[in-house]
């Protein structure tokens, strides 16, 4: 493609079968794209239509890169049918990718070769050798002719080195020097090949275009108190629908009314039902599991966190890993250098030696097919497209081959505490008013000046006033003090909520009060000083309690040879507190510019995962070997960092890394498998013990037992310890 006038950025996503390109208008017009990948042997399927398909690309949408750049989307399948477009459309292509292999073009074409190879065999036995070979002749031909003209395609747009083209080249050397038994047993086991490397890699696929069935096709949508059958995928923001109980969520929706469990697995991996009441958030394909709810819809289909989940998971293939670059460099190199060494053996001996011309010539035809880099190639794909699928499943998101490859290397886990180690919900657990203030006083101020925060420690305040009944004053100009507070004017005076630390600095808490702020610190507890100026209010305490599996995952993360140690904007000693309860080192009093510091400072020390809430942690998030943001399929979640946690487990953290580790020792295999055999019967085709029939199976059987070991990871579970 990037040999076409205006095509550039070109990208190919072996696994998610997608290939993206930027096309400049006015150059090469998109038919001339559609025949030129129709040469190649695939074809495009009519936008908005099902069409078989073998292998397939789709030219994907994106925002242009300038004004003067434009991106097609189209899907290439098998069907040969004319492809409508649309600058800027988004939507997605329906294709239909289930069909059996004996309806594919490949495997038609298995079965023809393999009935005209039998045709041969009869025709040999019944009648004469003569006959028979021109009956094998015929099968060679009839099935060598696809591949020659797929070989013949690449070869007028630069691309000599096909296994096409080594094929057509074996096959038809075997037929000059006569051994057409063999040339027409080849052809056919090159279709079984290619046949069974499309149903392996077809499996590693199967995990994520499951999650797409996940969401119902059909919903029960309100309109004027009567409900009626939609389809799912025509819903929109704001409508409401109706989820009877044992029915799955048909969007990403709020609760208007109702309280129920619902089951999150299939969005976040979490196996326990959790109860969701109004005002509560639910992703489409989640069950409702006990009552009837009324859900408004907040988010459209093609956005919904199912959606959003797939498409960072299929575009995480782009992101491609160290080890995968490399190795397509090296499969440049290879390749040519095999074909380099095959002529040698082929003109060499009989030239310098006298031996025998058709016996070294089958040796080197034999030793062309070993020199296709297939197996190598898929290797390192076919691992990463299983181990993102396997993460997916069980709401682990990691975007791309190269943070896979990091995660496996990481040392040092540097987590945020509020919300990360903490379950991010703290409660007031102590009012402590100053001389002649009451406590309803000191809550009415604070919740004034913390009114319309969504920090989790104004969210306790607010809570609490509310419960208590506390009337809130009017608020106004209220700020944020970076790392200090909040000060807001209230009622006709300005009062701060900081903590007790800038309170002290600017008069805001009395003598009396700082031994006892220290002592609430020492239980763990987070202490803010209320005040207006010049007069203290007094002190509220409240606590976040650590998430139940937080000291669990660190001693996981300490098993496997990783260090943690927790960030925190709290002072220093309610940090020892939380810390000693979970056995980690802590730094305290950080702001948002000491925990970048922090984890530059790590980073020199060896490879540091970063596991925050996505938004207080963003500059640290980005510093980080690899970015992990908690959050049950929030956008920040999703959009943010490296990867995601969609569960809210700490536990989690050791599981990615286990996953990342796993997946790189599989990857591992299948280098040390694919160039293991290829050394193998590299040597073994040369010394004339293996031949071209047996040349062809170790290329296609490699192949296809790389891509099988690569699929152990979608039954690999990264939660359980090892």
């Amino acid at each position: 493609m990037e040999r076409l006038p205006g095509v550039s950025d070109v990208r190919v996503a072996m696994m998610a079968e997608r290939l993206s390109l930027n096309l400049a208008p006015g150059t090469t017009e998109p038919e001339i794209i559609e025949g030129t990948i129709r040469k190649l042997g695939f074809g495009i399927a009519p936008k908005g239509q099902q069409a078989p398909r073998k292998k397939a690309f789709v030219l994907l949408d994106t925002m242009p890169a300038s004004p003067h750049n434009t991106v097609e989307r189209a899907e290439v399948s098998e069907a040969a049918a004319p492809m409508q477009h649309e600058q800027g459309h988004t939507g997605a292509l329906t294709v239909e990718r289930d069909r059996s292999w004996h309806q594919t073009g490949k495997g038609r074409l298995v079965i023809l070769t393999g009935t005209l190879l039998v045709v041969a065999w009869l025709v040999e036995l019944l009648t004469s050798a003569e006959t028979g070979y021109w009956a094998f002749v015929a099968a060679c031909l009839i099935g060598v002719a696809p591949v020659a003209k797929r070989a013949f395609e690449a070869l007028r747009m630069g691309q000599p080195f096909t296994i096409e083209g080594l094929m057509t080249i074996a096959a038809t050397g075997a037929l000059i020097i006569g051994a057409e038994e063999e040339a027409a047993l080849v052809v056919v086991l090159f279709a079984v090949g290619e046949v069974l490397e499309g149903v392996a890699a077809g499996k590693a696929r199967q995990g994520i275009r499951a999650l797409a069935n996940l969401v119902p096709k059909t919903a029960l949508l309100e309109v004027g108190g009567q409900t009626r059958r939609v389809m799912a995928d025509r819903l929109q923001i704001g409508q409401v629908v109706l989820v009877r109980p044992g029915d799955r969520i048909p969007a990403d929706g709020d609760i208007i009314e109702g309280t129920s469990g619902v089951d999150e697995s299939p969005v976040t991996g979490e196996s326990m039902p959790a109860t969701r009441s109004v005002g509560g958030g639910v992703f489409a394909g989640s069950i409702n599991t006990e009552a009837a709810l009324r859900v408004r819809v907040t988010r459209e289909p093609s956005d919904n966190t199912i959606a959003r989940i797939i498409r960072l998971v299929e575009e995480a293939e782009e992101a491609r890993a160290p080890t995968e670059r490399f190795i397509d460099r090296f499969s440049r190199i290879y390749m040519p250098a095999v074909i380099a060494l095959s002529a040698l053996v082929i003109v060499v001996p009989p030239l310098a030696f006298g031996q025998d011309w058709n016996t070294w010539i089958y040796r080197g035809l034999a030793l062309l097919l070993i020199g296709c880099p297939c197996a190598l190639v898929i290797s390192v794909p076919a691992s990463i497209a299983s181990a993102l699928s396997s993460g997916a499943k069980r709401g682990l998101l990691m975007k791309g081959g190269a943070v896979i490859e990091a995660a496996a290397k990481i040392t040092h886990v540097a987590f945020d505490k509020t919300g990360t180690l903490t379950r991010g919900k703290p409660v007031v657990t102590d009012l402590i008013p100053a001389s002649g203030v009451s406590e309803a006083a000191l809550l009415g101020v604070a919740a004034g000046v913390e009114t319309g925060s969504s920090h989790s420690l104004a969210q306790a305040i607010l809570s609490r006033a509310k419960a208590a009944g506390v009337a809130i004053p009017a608020t106004r100009d209220a700020r944020v003090l970076a790392g200090q507070g909040v000060e807001a004017v209230v009622g006709e005076t300005k009062a701060w909520v900081s903590s007790p630390s800038h309170a002290v600095n600017i008069g805001g808490i009395n003598e009396a009060a700082i031994p006892r702020a220290t002592a609430l610190e020492e239980e763990g507890k987070t202490v803010v000083a209320v005040f207006r100026s010049g007069q203290p209010l007094g002190l509220i305490a409240m606590r976040d309690e650590p998430r139940d599996d937080a000291a669990w995952a660190v001693r996981q993360l300490n098993a496997l040879g990783v260090t943690a140690t927790m960030l925190t904007g709290d002072n220093p000693r309610t940090a020892t507190a939380i810390a000693g309860q979970l056995g980690l080192d802590f730094r305290a009093g950080m702001m948002p510019e000491d925990k970048l510091a922090a984890i530059r400072y790590l980073n020199c020390l060896g490879s540091v995962m970063m596991i925050g809430d996505g938004i207080n942690d963003a500059p640290a998030l980005k510093e980080a070997q690899v970015g992990v943001a908690m959050g049950s399929g929030t956008d920040v979640a999703l959009e943010t960092a490296d990867g995601a946690i969609l569960r809210d487990r700490v536990t989690d953290a050791p599981a990615l890394i286990r996953l990342a580790r796993a997946t790189m020792g599989n990857i591992r295999q299948n280098v040390t498998l694919a160039l293991g055999l290829k050394a193998v019967f590299l040597v073994t085709s040369i010394l004339g013990i293996t031949g071209l029939w047996i040349a062809i199976l170790a290329d296609t059987g490699a192949t296809v037992l790389v891509t099988l070991n690569a699929l152990r990871l979608l039954g690999f579970d990264p939660t359980k310890e090892a």
